[in-house]
């Protein structure tokens, strides 16, 4: 007798259908190894921007998790941002190490360019430069590539800035100037981005508290802004104006929260909240959390630049309005009586319905016309 599975199955459709995906690709190639998977989300706002990374899943299911959440993180992000794009993502599955080829990235490469522009790649965790290079070989649906070719190079001082104005932002809302000159900032994880970052905190006149694993940053803090060193653990309890998780996720939990001391939480990290409900806390708490989606966006939206012919003038006076829409954030929090981490969704989704009617209007009017022809 046959013998019958009663392990719960992962239904794709019904996963897409909750949460309203567009579409999935799933990228094989057997000659270059080739294992990916591209999941858009939504293209209301205009083709999918997200990037593409590399990680050895430990299973199918999982990586398929992975794209499906970071898709929709994108759609959200670009939409906050007053970015003219969806939202999607790619994964490779495979050892970045050891996998990694010319074939391979050209391979998907391919299937970027199968898309006709539904979907444009970038640099993301554990791929680089020379792998977008490797993809613009085969489609012109790629951004982060080398200077040569039009790219917009290092990211991480946009980014930072980028999370400099949406900190002076939350400074305003909560002590009513957006002055930094004199206020403590706790800065965790001192790498590309938050070193930027240190830097125009420092000449605004701003006192620095840091922490990182890496010894060498945390002396080039010391000696570059006159940084207090203080050792990982010790950063959540320190007193401080603003506190600025600039490293790993989830650094905002059960046991970090009644450490803290400061007044607002912003910084460059992604998904500083471990779970939604520490953003309710947060908000209970009387701490400003200015959302890692909006804060950190400088960097997509320099990239989405080079869709237009990277010019980095006009990039960086987009950059600059994360200080309003910071506010913006803020503002729908107070209207609504709702935490800012849901006030940030509410405002890429405003945005998101807002268009979706604009087009629909449209579609009827067109089809009106055409229907008397």
């Amino acid at each position: 007798m046959m013998e019958t599975n009663t392990e719960p199955r992962f239904r794709i459709f019904d996963v897409l259908q909750s949460e309203d995906y567009e579409q999935i690709v799933f990228c094989q190639d057997q000659a270059s190894g080739l294992k990916a998977i591209i999941a858009i989300h939504d293209t209301t706002l205009g083709p999918a921007l997200g990037g593409l990374r590399m990680w050895n899943y430990e299973s199918e299911q999982e990586a398929l998790t992975d794209v499906l959440r970071l898709a929709k993180g994108m759609t959200y992000k670009n939409a906050a941002a007053g970015l003219n794009l969806g939202g999607g993502k790619a994964v490779i599955i495979g050892n970045a190490k050891t996998d990694k080829s010319e074939a391979l990235f050209r391979a998907f490469g391919r299937y970027v360019q199968s898309l006709s522009g539904r979907y444009i790649t970038a640099e993301d965790v554990n791929t680089t430069v020379a792998d977008m290079d490797f993809i613009h070989m085969e489609t012109d649906y790629v951004t982060g590539v080398s200077p040569a070719f039009g790219s917009s190079g290092n990211p991480s001082p946009v980014t930072a800035y980028g999370v400099y104005r949406g900190m002076k932002a939350a400074a305003k809302w909560k002590f009513g100037t957006d002055s930094l000159a004199g206020k403590t900032v706790a800065v965790q994880g001192v790498g590309n981005v938050a070193y930027n970052l240190c830097r125009h905190l420092h000449e605004e006149g701003a006192h620095l508290i840091v922490t990182d694993i890496n010894e060498e940053a945390l002396k080039r803090a010391e000696a570059d802004f006159g940084a207090t060193v203080v050792k990982p653990d010790e950063i959540y309890a320190v007193e401080c104006d603003i506190f600025a998780p600039c490293a790993l996720g989830a650094v905002i939990n059960d046991k970090t929260i009644p450490q803290l001391k400061a007044q607002i939480v912003a910084g460059a990290a992604n998904n500083q909240l471990a779970e939604d409900r520490h953003g309710d806390v947060l908000d209970e708490n009387g701490i400003l959390y200015a959302p890692d989606f909006v804060i950190n966006a400088g960097g997509v939206i320099n990239v989405a630049d080079e869709l237009e012919g990277y010019n980095r003038e006009r990039a960086m006076k987009k950059v600059e309005l994360i200080y309003d829409n910071m506010m913006r954030v803020f503002e729908i929090a107070e209207r609504d009586g709702v935490p800012t981490h849901v006030a940030a969704d509410k405002m890429a989704e405003e945005r998101i319905h807002m268009m979706s009617r604009s087009r629909s209007q449209f579609l009827k009017v067109e089809k009106s016309i055409l229907g008397r022809r």
